[in-house]
């Protein structure tokens, strides 16, 4: 599909190129395959690209001399890619324990929307969720496709220590924290999972495009998963690979 972009010169070594204001994977896969295009183009000059939404920034390791020239690089580069996909994404099951220990919210949520937690918990883990990007701590997901009946606005007043691997729905959105943060969503469960580790390459395995799906386990599945990890005796796999 064919979209207006908008480019803007952010600073002097970086260049904003923004798509329609709205969450969409249509939008996300043509973000994605601009975004390939671009890191190929530039692979000798190691320039960093980060997507959001519907927007993807570009820095270079120079100073732009002339913002105009690389907007028409641009421009002609993405004529030249949109109609072909080139990228890959893979879907991962990660397991989940929504269990009261580890879901401080679990009961305040489902009575505030009205649901039993048997039926929050199958909502929650039956769909399959996109991965629009990664942020605002490193390695937190940003998933779309969150059932309506589970929309739940922040709270009003964050918590000052969520718990790495909480699984949690904020407004429109779910997601897992990464690490052990503040943060004002709503805690039904927890990952032993390890979404972002410095000390590997890449740091977070999974990537926009990607999909993820719950899998709901007991606690002795989570102590399992967890006890081995520490052994580094589990190693999560994707489920799938697109193409």
């Amino acid at each position: 599909m064919d979209y207006s972009l908008k480019y803007f010169q952010y600073n002097e070594h970086s260049i904003l190129i923004e798509w329609p204001a709205i969450i969409d994977e249509n939008i996300l896969k043509s973000i994605l395959n601009f975004k390939n295009s671009i890191q190929k183009k530039y692979i000798k000059q190691k320039v960093e690209v980060i997507n959001s939404y519907n927007s993807i920034l570009i820095i270079y390791n120079f100073t732009i001399d002339s913002v105009n020239d690389k907007f028409l690089e641009l421009k002609s580069l993405y004529e030249a890619q949109k109609s072909i996909l080139d990228f890959q994404s893979s879907i991962w099951e990660i397991p989940v324990c929504y269990n009261r220990k580890f879901g401080e919210d679990l009961d305040g949520f489902s009575k505030e929307k009205g649901l039993e937690i048997p039926e929050l918990i199958k909502l929650h883990s039956e769909q399959i969720y996109t991965v629009f990007f990664i942020g605002f701590l490193p390695g937190f997901l940003y998933l779309g496709g969150l059932y309506n009946k589970l929309h739940l606005d922040r709270k009003a007043t964050p918590n000052l220590n969520v718990k790495k691997g909480s699984v949690a729905i904020g407004g429109q959105q779910t997601g897992i924290y990464p690490q052990d943060s503040p943060g004002g969503w709503h805690i039904i469960g927890r990952t032993p999972i390890e979404l972002f580790n410095a000390n590997v390459n890449p740091p977070c395995f999974i990537e926009s495009g990607d999909k993820i799906k719950f899998k709901p386990i007991d606690k002795s599945e989570y102590i399992d998963i967890n006890e081995r990890i520490t052994k580094s005796s589990f190693q999560l796999k994707p489920v799938k690979k697109n193409v």
